[in-house]
Order: C-alpha cells, then structure tokens, then sequence
C-alpha cells in the first residue's frame, strides 16, 4: 500500500452552536479539528490507509489539540512542525440546510518551511495538495511550489484540490485561478466542487469545463455536486455517479472524506501513475464508494470526528 502525503493547513473550526444562522448572530461555538488537508489525512487513516500530515501549528494548546487529534487517528505527523505563531483557526456557522458560513483568522499554516529530505519520501507514492490557504503567501506558499517539483522528480502520483474559499479571494479570483494551473497541470487526478471547475475553466457546461481542464494536463477529473454525485471525467469518458441519500447536517469535510476514500482506494493500486490504465467501470465504483464517505461525513457535526471507516462505509 502506498503512503499519502497531504499538504498543507491544521487548523481549529470553532463552530457555532446554534445552527441555522450567520456567524454575525452566532454566540457560542465548539471546538472541532480542521483543515482540508489534514481531513483528507484523517480519512484516508480512518480507512486504514497510511497517510502523513505535512504542515505547521502553533506552540501552544490549539496546536497540541490538532496534532494529538490526528496522531488518535493513525495520521502519522512526523513530519508537522510547530511555531511561535498562533494556530490558525476558523468560525464556521452552519444555515439550515448545512452549507457553511466561515471565516479565518490566520496563523501558524503559513509558516510551514520546505524540507528537501521529503523528496525521498515521496519517491513512487501519493502526494495530494488540499490548497485552501497554501496560495495566499507566506512561507507555506513557496514550499507547496517545491513539493510539487519534488513530486514530480520523485515519480509520485499527484491529487490536487483546490479548496476555492470565496471569503479568501474576493476580487482577486483570477488570482486564484493562475496559482492554481501549475498544480492542475501535473497532476494525475483533480477534485473540483462544480463553483471550482467553473471558476478555474471560465465554462459553464460540465462538459467544457473538463475538457478545458483536460488540455491543461490532468487525467482524471472529480467535480463533486453534493447530493447530486458526482462527475467522474476521464479523456475518454464522462459520466454523473449518484450520491447517496441522507440527511445532511454539516457539509464540512465531504468533499475532504470524498477525495480521502478515493486515495485510500489508489493508495492500494501497485503503480497509481498509471490510474487512468483502468477502465472506467473500475473507476465508476471507486467514485461511488467515496460519495458514499462524503455523504455520511455530513450526518454529523465536525469535519474528522464525522469521518466513516470501513464498516459505516459497508453498512450504508
């Protein structure tokens, strides 16, 4: 089985008690484990994948809670490092039908520094990009642009999400878009929510969008579509893969759960790289049992401790 590398935040979700409101008339909140990436490591873990943390919490009590939620988790955080800088965190409000109204205050994620010895670790593995705050400067953001290189050197399969967070980049989305094409070029697979795909590609249609991203260079595209499934595009293939139905109280972490079963399903596969050699029935029921993991991810609050292994997978 092959290891998966996340990169990128660890953060503190302080979620608002009283759902159904904006955060403006929020007045007491929880506090949950977070991050895009570190959800994916949680998940692929939770289903008894191997999978490292690679990024950077604060030296005080936020930081130990996150990286001693993960380690209770089987993530291996070896390589997570610490600073003097605050714990980034985030106040999430949930609206009725569990869509997410957040904002951050940013810390210690961007302080993540380059360490050239992972190049090594990488070699012939897994290594997935969960972009939520990686492109909006600091040190974070320079040694992302490294590990991609250092992943590509390595031969390792590549898995981005772009993480698009409207708060983050009002008026500079085009911005956004031009960090986004280097990591969408190289990689092997790439997870959109159907705003992302539409935003990155300038199209519309489904379709169009896939093929824009296609001609950029990625061979297997997942645009994720909430209760509606998912499109799996390949260059040959496209198709919607039905969800399953449930009662949702919390999106967070769904489309994390989602692309975190479907790595842990590639983590299995002897040479990843060459993903898109298997047909595309295969690929059908992989994407099928990660909708699955997305869908149950939201019956519950909190984006890790929502997380499904194995037997919940089975059971639904």
């Amino acid at each position: 089985m092959k290891h998966v590398y996340c990169i990128g935040e660890l953060l503190i979700d302080f979620v608002a008690k009283k759902q159904g409101n904006s955060l403006s008339k929020a007045t007491d909140f929880s506090k949950k484990a977070g991050g895009a990436p570190a959800n994916v490591a949680a998940a692929i873990a939770k289903l008894e994948g191997t999978s490292y943390f690679v990024g950077c919490v604060g030296q005080d009590p936020f930081g130990t809670f996150l990286l001693n939620t993960l380690q209770q988790g089987n993530v291996n955080t070896s390589l997570a490092q610490r600073s003097t800088t605050f714990t980034t965190l985030a106040f999430v409000s949930l609206a009725s039908d569990g869509e997410r109204d957040f904002v951050f205050s940013r810390g210690a994620d961007r302080e993540l520094s380059y360490n050239p010895d992972l190049k090594e670790h990488f070699k012939n593995q897994i290594v997935h990009f969960g972009a939520a705050t990686s492109f909006l400067g600091g040190e974070l953001e320079k040694t992302y642009s490294n590990y991609l290189q250092d992943a590509i050197l390595s031969n390792a399969f590549i898995s981005f999400d772009p993480n698009f967070r409207t708060d983050l980049w009002k008026g500079a989305e085009n911005t956004f878009v031009e960090k986004c094409l280097p990591f969408i070029k190289k990689s092997h697979l790439a997870k959109f929510s159907l705003e992302e795909a539409q935003l990155i590609s300038g199209k519309q249609d489904l379709k169009d969008a896939c093929a824009f991203l296609h001609h950029l260079g990625v061979e297997i595209i997942t645009i994720t579509l909430g209760k509606d499934g998912t499109f799996l595009s390949t260059t040959t293939h496209q198709k919607t893969i039905p969800s399953t139905t449930v009662k949702p109280v919390d999106t967070t972490g769904a489309g994390d759960a989602f692309i975190g079963c479907l790595l842990q399903q590639i983590s299995k596969i002897e040479n990843p790289t060459k993903l898109q050699e298997l047909s595309y029935a295969q690929l059908e029921e992989m994407v099928f049992l990660a909708n699955k993991a997305g869908a149950i991810t939201t019956t519950n609050y909190g984006a890790i401790e929502s997380l499904p292994d194995k037997n919940q997978l089975e059971a639904l």
